[in-house]
C-alpha cells in the first residue's frame, strides 16, 4: 500500500501539470533547503529542547536507546534508518508526556582505528576524534533529537577509567582472572578473539580468515558463573525478539548429563567424555577424539602414519569451519589402534579420531553409540564399527524390529545393559550417574557451550588493564597485582608506534611499561594487553545517565529511576556479542550493589538492513548511499520519512532514490494545502455548525489518529502510519473544493491541519515546525501533546459488506453502520445484482460474518 501511494502522488503530479506548475510558482512553495537550516538554528539555541528532565521530576520515564556507532568516518543511509526509528519513537513519547532520555555516544576504541593509523599514518586518537566530529555534524543535520548533554566517548579517560575500576572490582570478586589456555587467534587482526567473535570458524571482522588456536596467557571474565541466570532470564524477557533469545539459548548451551572416564588400555591415561545419555553406555562401541585432543597429539607422535591421517582430518575440519557449516561436514575418521575400557562393563572399545569432533567443545572426546545417535550411526556404518542396541520402546516387539538409529528417551527402556536392563530410560540415567560417581569413574554434571569471556587484546587502541607485575615478586605467588582505585585512570599513551608484530605495541613504550608496585613501592611492569572493546559497550548506557560523574561510574539513584531501558534498538548481529555481554555486566553491577535491575532492557527491537544493488549497504561492498546527497536533493524530512516508509522497520529495505522523490512530492502537497488553508484555520470559531463534508473529513482524521496511536503502542508499523497520513491527505484533497467554498467550517479546517501537523512531527520535524507556525500556533510542535482520537467521530456512518453467492463475490452493499444481521440480510436480498443471480433458485442458507461478509448458499 505504501509504495502505491507514493506512485499515486507522482502520477497525480504528472497528469496534472497545471497543478504542479501552480505549486512550483506559488509563493508558498515547499523549500526544505531554506526551511530546515532555519529551524535547526532555532532548536540549537535551546539546549534544553531534547534534554531529559532530572530523575526526581516526578514524571513517568521513557529510556529510548539506539546502539552507539563506531566512529568510522561518515554515516550512510543504513545509519539514517536505524537512528530515525529511535528518533520517531522518542519524539512520540515526549508528545505523550513522558520524561524521555534519548542519548548518543561513540564506541570509539577498536581495531579499525589502528588499521587506519597504519594506512594513513595518522594517530588513532586523531583519526577517531575527527570522525566523531564529522559524524556528529551529520547527526545534527538529520535533526535527530539526541540529548547531547549525555554524550559519552569511550576512548576518553573520563570513560575508560571506569572500565578499569570495574576490572578491579571484578578481580576482587574472582570474576577477572588470568590463565594460560588455548585461545582463538586471528592472524589478520594479530590478536586474540573471544569465542563469541569467531563466526563459523572465522574472524567476525574478516569473514574469510580462519581463526587459529594458540596457547597464550590471557585475561578472562568469568561469565560462566552467570550461565544459569543468563539462560533462565531469557524466559522472563518477553519484550525481546524470539530470534535473539533463541540465539542466546543456543550459545549458552546448557546440557544435563554425566562425565564418564574411560581408561586408555596399557597407559593409565584417562579419556573423559560427556554424555547426556549415560543410559546408552552399554551400546558404546568406540571412543572418538578431536584431531587436536592432547591424547591424539600424543598418539600421533608415536605413529607417523596416524600423524598424517590426523593432519588430513584437521585440514578438513578447518575447511568446514571456513565454509561456515561444520555440521554438514562429511564425517571421516581414523583408528588409533589403541583401546579404552568402558568402566560400566569392562569392555575394550577402539579409540578413533573424528573430524567432526571439536577440541574446544565439551571435553573434545565422545563415546560413540551408533544404535542410538544419528551422527554416530553414520560414522559406524561408514567404517564398519559395531552397532549394538541397548534401548528400545516399552513394547513387546523384539528389539531387532527397530529402525536404527533409535533415539527415543521418555518412552524407552534399557535392554542388554547389565543390572539396569528393564529400567525406564530416564530413571536409569539417574541411577547410572550415581553409580559412576560412587565408583569414582564419573559424575553427574551440567555443561555449557558458553566459555569464559577472553578480554585480553594484543593491540594498542583500547583500555589499559590496571594490573602490574612486581619485579621483586612481593606477592610471593608470581601473580599480577591490582592497582589501587586512586591510581586510576591508567592513561593510554597518545603517541605509539603501531606494528602488528610481537604483541601489544604498548610493550615497546618504556614510559608506560615501567612503573612502581602499589604494594611494596619497588619497580614493576604494567600489563600491556588492553581490554576487548566489547567491555566499553557492555555498560555505556549506564554512563549516559550520569556522564560527568567523577566519583563513581554513575549515581545509583539515577539508575534506579531510568533502568531498565524501555526500548533498545540495534542489529540482530549483536545477539551473542554485545547483547549477551551487556546482560552479564548488568548482573555483575547488580551484585556489586550499583543497580537493582537484573536485565538491561525491557524491550529490544532489531531493525532490518538497508539493501542496495542486491547487497547489504556497507563501505566494503561499495554500495553506500550518502545521506548528505539525499538531503541536498530532497531534504532531511523526505530522506528520513522514506527510510521509515519503504518497508516495515523490522524488514530489509531496498533503497530506491525514486521513492525519496515521491515522499518529497507528498510533503510538497502537504505544504501547499496547509499554507493555502492556514488563513481559514486561523479564523476558527468555537461554535460552528458542522457540514456533512466536514464530518466526513473529521472522521478520516480521527481514524488516522487512532490507527497511528495503535501502531506506536504495538509493533511499529511506521510504514503504514505514514501511509495512513497519505490517505488522510488524499481525503483533504478531495475535500479541497468544499474548503475553498467554506462549506467545511474553519473549526474543522483548523482541527484537521493542526492534527495533521502533529502527526507529521515525529517523522518530519522540520516541515511540521514550519507548518505549526504557519497555522498560528506557538511553542515547539513536538513538545505539544499527541492528539487524542475521538471514538465517536471516528465511527463510520456506513459500512461496506461483500455479498457472495456460493462463495463467489457478486456485489458489495453499503449499509448504515451498526446495522443488525437481519437488516443486512434484507439489504443483500434486495440488491438487484443478487436478485438476478438467485432468480429461480432456492436460498438454503445465509452465512453472515459480522462486519466482514455475507454468503448465500443457493440451489
Amino acid at each position: 500500500m505504501a509504495e502505491s501511494i507514493v506512485r499515486e502522488n507522482a502520477v497525480e503530479t504528472a497528469q496534472n501539470p497545471e497543478s504542479a506548475t501552480a505549486e512550483q510558482s506559488s509563493p508558498q512553495r515547499y523549500n526544505p533547503a531554506e526551511i530546515e537550516p532555519r529551524w535547526q538554528a532555532v532548536w540549537d539555541a535551546d539546549p534544553s529542547l531534547y534534554a531529559a528532565e532530572p530523575h526526581d521530576s516526578g514524571k513517568p520515564k521513557y529510556y529510548c536507546l539506539s546502539m552507539l556507532p563506531y566512529p568510522s568516518g561518515k554515516l550512510h543511509i543504513g545509519h539514517v534508518r536505524n537512528y530515525a526509528i529511535g528518533d520517531v519513537l522518542a519524539r512520540f513519547m515526549r508528545m505523550r508526556g513522558y520524561n524521555v532520555l534519548h542519548p548518543m555516544g561513540w564506541d570509539a576504541f577498536g581495531l579499525p582505528a589502528e588499521n587506519a593509523a597504519l594506512k594513513n599514518n595518522t594517530p588513532p586518537a586523531e583519526w577517531t576524534l575527527a570522525n566523531i566530529a564529522a559524524m556528529k555534524t551529520q547527526f545534527h543535520r538529520l535533526g535527530l533529537s539526541f540529548d547531547w548533554s549525555k554524550e559519552v566517548t569511550t576512548c576518553l579517560p573520563d570513560y575508560y577509567r571506569w572500565n578499569q575500576w570495574f576490572f578491579l572490582k571484578m578481580f576482587e570478586k574472582g570474576l577477572a582472572y588470568r590463565k594460560k589456555s588455548k585461545v582463538n587467534w586471528c592472524p589478520e587482526c594479530q590478536t586474540v578473539l573471544a569465542n563469541e567473535q569467531v563466526i563459523a570458524g572465522c574472524c567476525w571482522r574478516h569473514e574469510t580468515t580462519i581463526v587459529e588456536q594458540r596457547d597464550l596467557t590471557q585475561w578472562f571474565f568469568r561469565i560462566t558463573q552467570y550461565a544459569d541466570e543468563l539462560l533462565d532470564g531469557l524466559d522472563t524477557m518477553d519484550g525481546w525478539p524470539d530470534k535473539v533469545r533463541t540465539m542466546q539459548r543456543n550459545w549458552i548451551g546448557r546440557s544435563e548429563g554425566t562425565f564418564v572416564d574411560f581408561k586408555v588400555e596399557g597407559t593409565g591415561e584417562i579419556i573423559t567424555v560427556f554424555t547426556t545419555r549415560v543410559d546408552t553406555i552399554f551400546g558404546a562401541t568406540s571412543v572418538q577424539l578431536a584431531p587436536e585432543h592432547a591424547l591424539t597429539t600424543a598418539f600421533a607422535k608415536e605413529d607417523a602414519t596416524l600423524a598424517g591421517q590426523v593432519e588430513a582430518l584437521l585440514d578438513e575440519q578447518k575447511a568446514a569451519k571456513a565454509a561456515g557449516d561444520l555440521g554438514a561436514i562429511e564425517k571421516k575418521g581414523c583408528a588409533t589402534n589403541r583401546f579404552a575400557i568402558n568402566p560400566f562393563n569392562g569392555e575394550r572399545v577402539p579409540i578413533w579420531v573424528g573430524n567432526y569432533i571439536l577440541a574446544d567443545y565439551g571435553t573434545g572426546a565422545i563415546m560413540s553409540v551408533p544404535a542410538h545417535d544419528e551422527r554416530d550411526f553414520e560414522f559406524a556404518t561408514k567404517y564398519g564399527l559395531d552397532i549394538r542396541r541397548v534401548v528400545a520402546p516399552n513394547v513387546d516387539e523384539p528389539a531387532e524390529a527397530l529402525t536404527l538409529p533409535y533415539t527415543g528417551e521418555e518412552e524407552a527402556v534399557l535392554i542388554d545393559s547389565g543390572e539396569w536392563s528393564g529400567e525406564p530410560s530416564l530413571e536409569a540415567q539417574e541411577k547410572m550417574a550415581k553409580h559412576a560417581e560412587a565408583n569414582g569413574f564419573g559424575k553427574k554434571t551440567t555443561t555449557y557451550r558458553l566459555k569464559d569471556w577472553g578480554v585480553s587484546r594484543q593491540r594498542y587502541w583500547g583500555t589499559p588493564i590496571p594490573m602490574v607485575y612486581c619485579a621483586a615478586n612481593c606477592s610471593g605467588e608470581e601473580t599480577p597485582i591490582p592497582l589501587r582505585p586512586e591510581d586510576l585512570p591508567v592513561l593510554l599513551p597518545a603517541q605509539v608506534t603501531i606494528t602488528q608484530q610481537g604483541g601489544s605495541p604498548l610493550g615497546r613504550v618504556p614510559e608506560f611499561v615501567n612503573t612502581t608496585c602499589p604494594r611494596c613501592g619497588g619497580p614493576a611492569k604494567r600489563e600491556t594487553d588492553t581490554m576487548d572493546t566489547f567491555v566499553d559497550s557492555s555498560w555505556y548506557f549506564y554512563r549516559y545517565i550520569d556522564p560527568k560523574n567523577d566519583q563513581a561510574p554513575f549515581d545509583s539513584a539515577k539508575a534506579a529511576y531510568w533502568f531498565p531501558i524501555d526500548q533498545y534498538i540495534g542489529g540482530v548481529e549483536h545477539a551473542i556479542l554485545h547483547l549477551i555481554y551487556s546482560r552479564y555486566w548488568t548482573k555483575v553491577m547488580r551484585d556489586l550493589g550499583l543497580i537493582e535491575n537484573a536485565e538491561p532492557a525491557t524491550r529490544l527491537f532489531t531493525q532490518g538492513m538497508v539493501i542496495k544493488d542486491g547487497a547489504k549497504m556497507s563501505k566494503s561492498k561499495g554500495n553506500v548511499v550518502s545521506p548528505d546527497v539525499m538531503i541536498d536533493k530532497f531534504g532531511v524530512d523526505a530522506t528520513r520519512m522514506y527510510a521509515l516508509f519503504a518497508a516495515p522497520p523490522d524488514r530489509d529495505l531496498d533503497w530506491q532514490e525514486d521513492g525519496v522523490a515521491g515522499v518529497s512530492r507528498f510533503l510538497s502537497r502537504v505544504y501547499r494545502l496547509t499554507t493555502k488553508f492556514a488563513p481559514i484555520a486561523k479564523r476558527a470559531g468555537t461554535e460552528e455548525a458542522q457540514s456533512i463534508e466536514g464530518q466526513k473529513l473529521l472522521r478520516k482524521l480521527h481514524q488516522t489518529i487512532a490507527k497511528m496511536t495503535l501502531d506506536f503502542s504495538g509493533r511499529w508499523h511506521f510504514n503504514t502510519s505514514i501511509a495512513a497520513i497519505m490517505e488522510l491527505v488524499n481525503e483533504i484533497v478531495t475535500a479541497e473544493p468544499a474548503m475553498d467554498a467554506e462549506i467545511i467550517p474553519p473549526s474543522a479546517v483548523a482541527e484537521v491541519f493542526r492534527n495533521l501537523t502533529l502527526m507529521l512531527a515525529p517523522f518530519a520535524p522540520f516541515i511540521a515546525a514550519e507548518l505549526w507556525a504557519e497555522l498560528g500556533n506557538t511553542g515547539v510542535v513536538f513538545r505539544h501533546p499527541w492528539p487524542e482520537a475521538d471514538a465517536e467521530l471516528a465511527k463510520e456512518s456506513e459500512i461496506e459488506i461483500p455479498v457472495q453467492i456460493n462463495g463467489k463475490l457478486v456485489n458489495v452493499i453499503t449499509v448504515p453502520a451498526g446495522s443488525d444481521e437481519e437488516t443486512i440480510k434484507a439489504a443483500a436480498l434486495a440488491d438487484p445484482k443478487v436478485i438476478s443471480r438467485i432468480e429461480g433458485k432456492t436460498v438454503v442458507k445465509i452465512i453472515y460474518v459480522p462486519g466482514k461478509l455475507l454468503n448465500l448458499v443457493v440451489k
